[in-house]
């Protein structure tokens, strides 16, 4: 039987991009925009993110001959939703994006600031991505109720597709959720124009209440929901990579992407799997080359970005609803892994609960605060116990 060819695994790559691109930009893009990014600047962060991170999934997977991928922070995207607007406007949440890339360059090449992340018990970091993907979740329920016919597609074809195969229900609901927004006109592309793609950079503007709200939930977020899974499957694949620069040049593309908008570049864990898998290609030394065209796709699918924001701006609601699809899974492993430990379930419930909640206080978002209560609870109960 002959063997695949390269074409094969560039394939795989092509697939793997455009499921992790249809699953989670809806989620960026609400994301961006909660946070107080109007659709021009969303679109630049978008196109930014796209660039960013493909440029460094081929850069990464040349230099290691292993198959990197390398995607944006969807459940930081998440985080940001529900964080929600800060004052100082978008200027303010950009300053936190070039914080978390400098974070992430600095996680990459100093140990300590890694191992401090990877301390945070696993009931506490669960619960607060829990906390953080609730509201986004929920984004199904209110679509039914404002758009119901609309939603209900979306749903029902989502539901057919995952009893079939779940990795494509996301894309199939996202395409039907654009074919919706283009029928009814409330979606037009605007033309050829809105095709090229129109960065926008954006002035950092600096402020400690977003460097605790936004800037420190993003990178423990990232680090714990992203980078440490990314590289798990890496390693359960058979590959041995050095972690530290991977995580670094994953932040410095982090930090070339942040002035236009992008929130946090890192290690991907699900289109990984998939570029990583013997589906790629049978030879592990070939895999590379799936994550190469897996960067190289996503820098296309950059250069359409004004066009896809200017399509979610005619329906946020049933592209909200795509991503509370998407995030179901998610959502539902970090609730379970939460709770599993019965002697931290306390401490992990006072963090989803606080992160759910939209708590701002003292200009400090509810993630944070989350974090807080969580480690206030559980270090009582092990100084009790």
């Amino acid at each position: 039987m002959p063997q695949p060819s390269i074409l094969h695994a560039v394939v795989a790559g092509l697939v793997a991009a455009f499921v992790g691109f249809a699953s989670s930009f809806p989620v960026v893009l609400k994301g961006l925009t909660a946070i107080g990014a109007s659709d021009v600047e969303a679109a630049s962060g978008l196109m930014a993110l796209s660039i960013a991170m493909g440029v460094a999934g081929i850069v990464l997977s040349f230099a290691t001959r292993m198959p990197v991928s390398v995607a944006w922070s969807t459940p930081g995207a998440a985080l940001l939703a529900s964080t929600g607007a800060i004052q100082g406007g978008f200027p303010v949440a950009v300053g936190a994006f070039v914080v978390v890339a400098l974070l992430l360059v600095a996680a990459g090449l100093f140990k300590p600031l890694a191992r401090a992340v990877a301390a945070i018990p696993a009931p506490l970091a669960n619960a607060l991505l829990a906390g953080v993907l609730f509201q986004l979740c929920l984004a199904p329920v209110k679509a039914m109720a404002d758009t119901p016919v609309s939603a209900a597609a979306i749903i029902v074809v989502w539901l057919v597709v995952a009893r079939w195969k779940r990795l494509y229900a996301t894309p199939a609901a996202a395409l039907v959720a654009a074919a919706l927004i283009v029928a009814s006109n409330r979606g037009a592309l605007g033309g050829l124009g809105d095709l090229r793609p129109h960065p926008l950079f954006i002035t950092p503007s600096l402020s400690l209440s977003a460097m605790i709200s936004v800037a420190l939930p993003l990178f423990i977020v990232t680090m714990a929901s992203q980078n440490i899974p990314g590289l798990a499957v890496l390693t359960a694949s058979g590959y041995r990579p050095t972690p530290g620069p991977l995580i670094a040049v994953t932040g410095f593309f982090g930090l070339l992407a942040a002035p236009f908008g992008g929130h946090a570049v890192n290690l991907a864990a699900i289109t990984a799997a998939l570029c990583a898998s013997p589906d790629a290609h049978p030879d592990p030394a070939k895999r590379w080359v799936a994550a190469a065209a897996n960067g190289a796709a996503y820098v296309v699918f950059g250069s359409f970005a004004g066009a896809v924001a200017s399509a979610v701006a005619g329906s946020p609601i049933l592209i909200e609803a795509v991503a509370g699809l998407a995030l179901l899974g998610a959502f539902g492993s970090a609730l379970g892994a939460a709770l599993a430990e019965a002697n931290a379930r306390e401490a992990a419930l006072a963090t989803f609960l606080t992160a759910a909640s939209g708590l701002n206080f003292l200009g400090i978002g509810g993630a944070f605060w989350g974090l807080v209560a969580g480690g206030a609870m559980l270090a009582l109960a092990r100084w009790r116990a």
